[in-house]
């Protein structure tokens, strides 16, 4: 039986880009050929105990876009990319009876379901060494460990001690890299994936959405681009980031941040490219501040693990939540007592976006006025959100349900926030007509 070629593994995760990949640039170093391999895993699309998809419809789209644009990423730099749909452990296995696997490339997840994932391939391929990159933190985590012994619980804190002498590392420079390393011999072929295949109808984009764009990271540095020194949008961003109609009252970056199309390190570069050219002000820092918001959630859930995932949060406090499955049904097709919940919810429903004023307003009405239990519409958004992020999602949603990083219990008051926010009905006429 001939011997088979050792290979590496650059398993793409929420790192679905060229620029400022650590795993990418990583692999490029090593001697032996490689594989770029994505998986569509099929438990992701199925429904969870809660009764939502863990991807829905508008996510899904997303990262197809998303994944087609890093195949034609790839393709350019001679890297051969598999692309399947499955379950992970049994991709995994379909590639050791071909190759052996040297080292698997790969970006750091911490939260539960990716660990069980890891665990599984682990036990698969017990040899295999693991090389894990942390480059979907702005803030690398020696840095932070540096400056604080134990992440705090609130915000301010972890932000004060931070920005003392703040370091940002350099971006990892992939885009000059080419593979020259001989094709491989692969013997699977990549799947045809469509929305189909993951179990949706094809759908047309909602002509009021707020968020019109395409996943991938061709789209995402566009964007990037178009809202920093096409537009000049970001000198103003802090007096329109509370806006709720149209692609430029905010950056929209979070959901190429979210599936990794988009690094928040060269986020944070670009600012400080435009500040020299432009000038610094309070809306150029108010977005690296919201970066520093994503990193101080995800440093969160690496110090309370699944901890986030239960009911009485990191706070471990037992509100007494109810379920009433009419009221949650009311709050999804916005169907509650306010009008403004209603607009947002029905936002979401058809967009698969909604705008930060809008997540709070409507976790705040349904864990407090509603009193049904946060992890119900953390689930809700899980399925919808086309920007969905575990550690964001669900520190927001415990912050709002007050068994989280807030320990004051704050309450939106829906009625007052619309007539700050929407004094003109333009938002709720949009979405209630």
């Amino acid at each position: 039986m001939p011997e088979k070629q050792k290979i590496n593994i650059l398993w793409f995760g929420n790192d679905l880009r060229i620029r400022d990949n650590e795993s990418l640039f990583n692999v490029m170093q090593e001697d032996l050929p490689f594989l770029a391999l994505y998986i569509f895993d099929e438990t992701f699309f199925c429904s969870a105990p809660l009764g939502f998809k863990k991807i829905g419809k508008f996510r899904a789209q997303f990262l197809l876009d998303t994944v087609l644009d890093l195949n034609s990423n790839l393709n350019q730099k001679n890297i051969p990319f598999l692309k399947k749909i499955g379950r992970t452990q049994d991709v995994f296995n379909q590639i050791s009876g071909q190759f052996e696997i040297e080292k698997i490339f790969c970006q750091s997840e911490w939260t539960q379901e990716e660990v069980v994932l890891y665990n599984k391939i682990k036990r698969i391929l017990p040899g295999v060494k693991w090389v894990k990159s942390y480059s979907q933190l702005l803030l690398q985590p020696n840095y932070v460990a540096d400056k604080v012994d134990e992440i705090p619980l609130l915000f301010t804190n972890f932000r004060q001690k931070i920005e003392k002498d703040f370091k940002i590392r350099n971006e990892f420079d992939c885009e000059h890299l080419v593979n020259r390393r001989p094709n491989l011999d692969l013997q699977i072929e990549s799947d045809d994936i469509t929305l189909k295949t993951l179990g949706f109808d094809d759908f047309e984009v909602h002509q009021s959405t707020a968020f019109p764009f395409s996943g991938g990271e061709t789209a995402a540095i566009q964007r990037l681009n178009a809202y920093l020194f096409e537009t000049k949008n970001l000198s103003c961003y802090k007096e329109t980031r509370n806006g709720l109609i149209g692609e430029d009252y905010s950056s929209k970056f979070s959901a190429w941040l979210a599936n990794g199309s988009l690094s928040a390190v060269s986020i944070f570069h670009e600012i400080k490219k435009y500040e020299s050219k432009f000038g610094y002000n309070e809306s150029t820092y108010w977005l690296v501040f919201e970066l520093l918001w994503r990193d101080f959630f995800k440093y969160t859930s690496m110090r309370f693990r699944d901890k986030i995932f239960l009911k009485v949060g990191i706070l471990e406090r037992d509100v007494q939540f109810k379920f009433d499955q009419n009221l949650v049904n009311e709050w999804i097709n916005g169907e509650t007592n306010s009008d403004f919940i209603n607009a947002n919810m029905l936002e979401i429903k058809n967009t698969g976006w909604m705008s930060n004023r809008g997540r709070q307003n409507v976790a705040s009405y349904f864990c407090k006025i509603l009193k049904q239990e946060w992890r119900i519409g953390a689930a809700y958004f899980e399925e919808m959100l086309i920007d969905y992020d575990v550690h964001s999602n669900y520190g927001n949603w415990m912050y709002l349900a007050g068994v989280g990083n807030d320990p004051r219990s704050r309450i939106f008051n829906a009625e007052k926030q619309a007539e700050q926010y929407d004094p003109n009905h333009k938002f709720r006429n949009l979405w209630l007509q």
